[in-house]
């Protein structure tokens, strides 16, 4: 439904994107998460036809809408978008933003898309509303009829949730998927956090500099990361000093572990082999750690958040290295306290120092 391939943008002699390729079939969800200034909403506005594009392709469905002789006017693409803003019309009311669109139906026809679309987010009691008497979230729900009502072919979300506070952000970012699943919507976000990322969507691109470091699933960034940037973007944890033993062995401080040694993949998509000898640095999750009264292996709590329905522990080694521990909240250690701690890891991912 949605491809791009070697899409390159420039501004002035300042590049912006860089060979960024990717595809998405049709009901699939994708995700663009990086920090600011890493080219993701640029990459939205190419593919919705605001800018044109320095170099590669867009195809959207069989069509090429854009390369960099020709670029099919945004109104003509029939993608939806969904702003940060919500950029609803503050002197229509709810049915009348989500009718604006759908100027080309019968009024019988019109009026029925918007009640199927007003059920569809929850709103049907709300059509008389005007925004200013909606909740964010509400106004948000607002902006996803209206982007739907239309039935674009491709939806685009730019930062739609970050003007919520974070628990009506992972409500409606859960939400929204439903949605477009029961739709069979193919979307694509553009998000810098990693939870809304996860929540929503199927693959994810992490981008860097105007690169896409890493096109994978969630599960996949998280477990194994193709480089140092996105181990350390996705998620929490630590890299400790490992010596490799052999292709299937690495040992750390806490022990050896087991599992497949390749080294790193750099940013640049290359990747390097570590032999017996090589030095890395072995990533350690909070989730690696687990606490065991019975392990032998002790560490000293320096640090914890109480995070609710668990503690993150940030814990001194006894070489002085430090890890991170996910722990359960019945386990309220004092800053100080010796806990003993067991490894939990299944699969190694180190990178050569």
């Amino acid at each position: 439904m949605l491809a791009l391939d070697h899409v390159a943008q420039s501004y002035g002699s300042k590049p912006v994107l860089s060979d960024v390729s990717f595809v998405l079939s049709p009901g699939q969800i994708g995700c663009l998460l990086g920090p600011s200034g890493c080219g993701k909403t640029t990459a939205l506005r190419l593919i919705a036809g605001f800018e044109k594009l320095s170099a590669g392709e867009i195809r959207i469905g069989a069509e090429i809408v854009s390369y960099p002789s020709h670029s099919l006017a945004p109104e003509q693409r029939r993608v939806g978008l969904v702003f940060q803003d919500y950029a609803l019309f503050p002197h229509l009311n709810v049915e009348q933003n989500v009718a604006f669109g759908l100027s080309a139906l019968p009024a019988i026809d019109r009026r029925m898309r918007v009640a199927e679309m007003l059920d569809l987010v929850g709103l049907g009691h709300e059509a008389a509303a005007y925004p200013h008497q909606l909740s964010g979230g509400q106004q948000q729900r607002v902006a996803l009829a209206r982007a739907l009502a239309p039935r674009p072919r491709l939806l685009l979300l730019d930062e739609p949730f970050s003007n919520l506070d974070v628990e009506l952000r992972e409500k409606l970012s859960l939400e929204v998927r439903d949605i477009l699943k029961q739709e069979a919507i193919t979307a694509l976000l553009v998000t810098h956090d990693q939870h809304e990322a996860f929540a929503m969507a199927d693959v994810i691109g992490v981008m860097n500099r105007g690169v896409i470091q890493q096109w994978d699933t969630p599960y996949n960034l998280y477990h194994q990361p193709a480089n140092r940037f996105v181990a350390d973007f996705v998620g929490q944890g630590v890299l400790l000093p490992g010596n490799v033993l052999n292709s299937r062995q690495v040992e750390i401080a806490l022990g050896v572990l087991e599992g497949k040694v390749d080294g790193e993949c750099s940013e640049e998509g290359g990747c390097v082999k570590c032999e017996k000898g090589c030095q890395v640095d072995v990533l350690v999750r909070p989730d690696d750690i687990i606490h065991d009264d019975a392990s032998l292996l002790m560490a000293e709590v320096e640090r914890k958040a109480f995070r609710g329905a668990d503690f993150l522990y940030t814990l001194k080694l006894p070489g002085g290295g430090r890890v991170l521990a996910q722990v359960d909240s019945h386990h309220n250690h004092a800053i100080g306290e010796r806990i003993g701690i067991r490894l939990g890891i299944d699969h190694v991912v180190a990178f050569r120092k």
